[in-house]
């Protein structure tokens, strides 16, 4: 009971072909939606909606329950998602009704809005911490990458990207790197989501907030705080203290979560490293002024 057929959007076309390039993928993606609206039984029932990876069609299944229909790429960031939302199996995130190993495709539970339409930054920061908190008491299930092995090259992609740095933005960099050169002997075993930000929480029914779309990983809960820090910036900047508001920020998640802060220092400083050397590697010859804002707000707080 498919109705209409799948049409692609083609922003979501083009943003895809930006980061994957040309391959059958893409090409092949209206034949594959039409699959599994069949497989499952399913109805098509709103516009499609999609973020830089992901293609969601809003269906009905057979007995009119609302659902979304996840379309992405199997590829070493998205192959973990239904892993890791079996093993939480809706304990604190959305809630995965099917799935197809072969192609990666889902059925996920409706949502409702996303926790970015609460204007209260501290109850949003809480409801995060909150999530996380669940999340991580989960055991990893087996097939999750490891953060001891995505900080040991990170570390070791540094200084070819410090050499495309002005030498102040290189110290930078290379001081986040020497904080999480210290850490990597002890890079944590929770499970991790990775992106928890706030478009990636959104409303329930059964629970007031789900998290949404991980990229799942083996490491230290500090690793898993950024996003929360990095996203609604412009609100913090409002505030006329930004430094103030990154620290209270900072404050809830480890408060919540119940960490050591120094070691959270470290572990976030890992996640600017990270964005730094991607933007880096994207051919950018200055840092992002929010990440080294970030660095140097916390670095005073860390190791």
């Amino acid at each position: 009971m498919t109705g209409p057929a799948v049409v692609i959007p083609a922003e979501y076309a083009a943003t895809h072909h930006d980061i994957f390039g040309d391959g059958p993928w893409l090409t092949d993606l209206p034949a594959l939606a039409e699959q599994r609206l069949q497989a499952w039984d399913l109805r098509l029932d709103g516009e499609p909606r999609h973020g830089m990876v992901a293609l969601v069609l809003p269906v009905l299944r057979a007995d009119g329950t609302p659902a979304v229909l996840k379309l992405q790429p199997v590829t070493s960031d998205t192959s973990g998602e239904p892993l890791v939302l079996r093993a939480w199996d809706g304990r604190g995130a959305v809630r995965m009704l099917e799935h197809d190993p072969g192609s990666g495709s889902m059925l996920l539970e409706r949502l409702g809005p996303a926790l970015s339409s609460v204007d209260d930054d501290d109850a949003a920061v809480g409801v995060i911490a909150g999530l996380l908190t669940r999340l991580h008491a989960v055991p990893a299930p087996a097939g999750v990458r490891a953060l001891g092995d995505i900080a040991s090259a990170m570390v070791r992609e540094t200084p070819q990207a410090c050499a495309r740095l002005e030498a102040g933005e290189a110290a930078l960099l290379r001081r986040c790197a020497d904080v999480v050169t210290d850490l990597l002997a002890e890079p944590g075993d929770r499970l991790l989501h990775w992106d928890l930000h706030y478009d990636n929480v959104l409303a329930g029914g059964r629970e007031p907030w789900l998290a949404i779309d991980p990229q799942p990983l083996i490491g230290d809960p500090g690793f898993d705080l950024l996003p929360a820090l990095d996203n609604r910036w412009e609100q913090m900047v409002a505030t006329g203290d930004l430094p103030a508001a990154l620290r209270r920020r900072f404050a809830i998640l480890t408060d919540v979560l119940g960490l050591d802060r120094r070691r959270a220092v470290g572990w976030s400083l890992g996640r600017v490293l990270q964005n730094c050397l991607w933007d880096v590697e994207d051919g950018e010859t200055r840092l992002n002024p929010v990440q080294t804002t970030i660095a140097e707000t916390l670095l005073p707080l860390g190791p």
